[in-house]
């Protein structure tokens, strides 16, 4: 009699990390990478008794800095606690904060089509104050505080708030950098001058680079490792319902929103 439960068979976790990386929900309906959503998942993954390891399955062009920092933290954390190997395998893509996430592995296999890098940081906006002259339109605004107003958008660039944005940004990129350089060490291939300036490559680069350990696919690379009875059980990856995809938030915050995933995405031309 074969009684599942009684098998002996190596088991891993298998945890999908697909879609922005958001503070809060996705405006349509998707799953957006947040720790508050990923902690239950991930405790319930590393929790997975008789584990031989962890996967994780990335699917991100990135999104929040620190939702990457807090959620890459916790995958340290739990690994250590649990003394678990933790593998990630990029699917469409790893890029910014989605490479970060991928160096919380500790190793990282991709496809040959797959995205991986873009480890910068971007700050995007709009200059309106052209469009409300034409309109007709007076911004009247009142601060306590001389920089509360930094970089609003109704108003015309001011050299100050250009340098305390750099300098933010600078501050912000250091350390994505220090995170991938810590994780990485010796593997990376390439000066910092090519790694770290936002750019992006497919998978057989990026292995060249040392951004990524090697090529490979999630089943064949499980049973290579563990052998042919070995068992995927998946954690997360929930799929939005039907309704969500077809009738999403159209608040202007949710608009805003998608706009913002879906820019996510362009930057990486998928």
């Amino acid at each position: 009699m074969n009684l599942p439960f009684l098998s002996r068979a190596p088991r891993v976790a298998v945890v999908r990390l697909h879609g922005a990386i958001m503070a809060s929900a996705s405006p349509m309906g998707g799953q957006a990478l947040n720790l508050a959503g990923l902690a239950p998942v991930l405790q319930r993954a590393f929790e997975l008794k008789r584990a031989s390891a962890v996967f994780l399955v990335i699917n991100s062009p990135g999104g929040s800095p620190v939702q990457s920092s807090l959620i890459a933290q916790r995958i340290r954390a739990l690994a250590e606690e649990k003394r678990l190997p933790v593998t990630a395998f990029v699917e469409d893509a790893a890029a910014s904060g989605g490479y970060w996430l991928a160096c919380a592995a500790d190793e990282i296999i991709a496809d040959p089509g797959s995205i991986l890098g873009s480890i910068g940081v971007i700050s995007q906006g709009f200059g309106l104050q052209g469009a409300m002259a034409k309109l007709g339109v007076e911004r009247r605004l009142r601060t306590a505080g001389t920089e509360k107003s930094f970089w609003d958008p109704f108003g015309p660039e001011r050299p100050e708030d250009l340098a305390r944005l750099d300098a933010l940004l600078a501050e912000l990129h250091a350390e994505f950098r220090g995170w991938v350089e810590q994780r990485r060490g010796t593997r990376l291939k390439a000066p910092a001058d090519q790694l770290f300036t936002g750019r992006f490559w497919a998978g057989r680069r990026a292995v060249e680079l040392g951004l990524a350990d090697g090529l490979g696919e999630i089943r064949a690379e499980a049973r290579r490792r563990y052998g042919p009875k070995v068992k995927l059980v998946p954690f997360g990856g929930r799929r939005r319902g039907l309704l969500s995809r077809l009738l999403p938030g159209l608040s202007a915050e949710a608009l805003l929103a998608v706009a913002e995933e879906r820019a996510l995405w362009g930057r990486l031309g998928l």
